[in-house]
């Protein structure tokens, strides 16, 4: 069994969005206390023990998390599209009324409620959640008092998300003539996130956990196929600068931490180079930094070359042929 574990989680973090309202999604409003149907859709080549898989991930985030009661759950292939892999999870608001509907007894054929009305089973253990965090309140909390490091990571982390919010309309062009033209606001939900929450708790004086706590402002607010694969890099390179000991992390472990997040991604997306997607620009930068790290450039003049790498790596990506589809 091929059992797509990146899109499963991504199309579960999605459900963050479902507590309020957001003009530009037109999401239903749906507030904690709510009664909710969920439904798990194939779309034609998914097996049923991965739909069940997909519906056993959202149960828990929709009841521990946003405090909904799952009525209903169904799962199975109801809107194909012919034999494609994947599937789509859809939340809709319930009452008693409209419950009575869906167990009426039917003829449909795929629809799992058979002639005799019988409901399938709604009710699916989720365990109690273990101690809300093994870190301590403190490693959870921003420094008090900043180290050198923790203030060139902090004004690194504010270029980074300024830069990104700022071609936030350029992106959604871009994105638009190409896809559904909201590339731009979804990392501009990200990269607002990241701000506002180091703002109040990351540990910046810890290089691997202020990355990992990156990654989870990340998976919070974008969803969809960007926030899995930018809360992969994110957690490989937590773990890879986990990895090294040494005070505060140099450079070359910081090219480290970037090559591992690379390979994490091109492992999990199932993407490599020329596949044009945004590894066409991370690899060349990626070797380009190391190879300069490593003849003994500063570190500064190293990353800058990097740079202009991963910019020449993005505009190869123009004669290139899409060979990997989200």
């Amino acid at each position: 069994m091929h059992l797509n574990l990146g899109a499963i989680f991504s199309a579960v973090n999605a459900l963050e969005s479902i507590s309020s309202f957001n003009e530009e999604t037109n999401y239903v409003p749906i507030t904690r206390g709510n009664r909710v149907v969920l439904l798990v859709n194939g779309l034609g080549a998914t097996p049923s023990m991965e739909l069940m898989i997909a519906a056993g991930k959202a149960v828990p985030q929709l009841q521990l998390e946003h405090g909904l009661a799952v009525d209903r759950v169904y799962t199975g292939s109801f809107m194909t599209s012919l034999d494609m892999a994947g599937f789509s999870i859809s939340i809709m608001k319930a009452d008693e009324a409209l419950l009575q509907r869906l167990d009426a007894a039917t003829k449909a054929p795929y629809w799992p409620v058979g002639v005799d009305g019988n409901r399938p089973p709604a009710k699916i253990p989720v365990p109690l959640p273990v101690s809300p965090s093994a870190k301590s309140d403190e490693s959870l909390s921003r420094p008090q008092q900043l180290s050198k490091q923790g203030y060139l990571l902090e004004v690194a982390i504010e270029a980074g998300v300024n830069a990104v919010i700022d071609l936030r309309d350029n992106l959604n062009e871009w994105d638009g003539r190409v896809g559904d033209g909201d590339c731009g606001s979804t990392m501009y939900r990200g990269a607002t996130a990241i701000l506002e929450d180091m703002k109040k708790h990351y540990p910046l004086n810890d290089a691997a956990e202020t990355v990992n706590e990156i990654g989870s402002s990340v998976r919070r607010v974008m969803g969809g196929t960007s926030g899995i694969i930018y809360t992969i890099f994110c957690k490989a390179a937590c773990a890879q600068l986990k990895a090294n000991t040494q005070t505060p992390v140099t450079s070359k472990q910081w090219a480290e931490a970037l090559e591992a997040s690379i390979a994490a991604v091109s492992k999990y997306g199932g993407a490599s180079a020329g596949f044009r997607t945004l590894l066409d620009a991370l690899i060349p930068a990626s070797a380009v930094l190391q190879e300069r790290l490593n003849a003994g450039d500063d570190p500064c003049t190293a990353f800058l070359l990097s740079s202009e790498a991963a910019v020449a790596g993005a505009e190869s990506t123009k004669h290139m042929q899409a060979q990997y589809s989200s």
